[in-house]
């Protein structure tokens, strides 16, 4: 009997968290819609409000203002990238490539003297290189 009654009481506190989250949801839904009806009339509002006598363009409708709002959103972006949601995920990631990249990675300090190398000797050694690359082509060429 007390088994039963267990049961009931699962299934009963199941169903009102079930019923809750659903109430949830459509109360969120709705508000959802409401904000976007309400976005919809302050862009239309502030452009029939500035861009006539700023710009001289005529004034628009509601739906043309949500037009202009969601185009806006699909060039400028949604606005959902500036916020640190996880850290630890994001450190993580850092950590991650910090240390595959380890051997990879080289002294880049070192080229702050490439310039003075290149007029000393690069240039130099570079000519040779070319010499002796265009004297093993002639070599080629001749036994062939």
């Amino acid at each position: 009997m007390e088994t039963k009654t267990n049961i009931e009481r699962q299934v009963e506190n199941t169903v009102k968290k079930s019923v809750q989250k659903g109430v949830k949801i459509f109360f969120f839904v709705l508000l959802g819609i409401g904000i976007a009806f309400l976005l919809g009339y302050v862009v239309m509002y502030l452009w029939n409000w500035l861009m006539p006598y700023l710009f001289g363009i005529p004034t628009v409708g509601y739906w043309q203002a949500v037009g202009i709002l969601l185009l806006s959103k699909i060039i400028f972006g949604f606005g959902g990238g500036g916020g640190s949601h996880n850290k630890s995920k994001k450190s993580g990631k850092k950590e991650f490539f910090k240390n595959r990249c380890k051997t990879m990675r080289r002294d880049f300090s070192e080229w702050e003297h490439y310039d003075a190398f290149w007029k000393e000797e690069g240039e130099q050694s570079y000519r040779s290189y070319v010499k002796r690359k265009k004297e093993g082509q002639d070599e080629d060429r001749k036994q062939n």
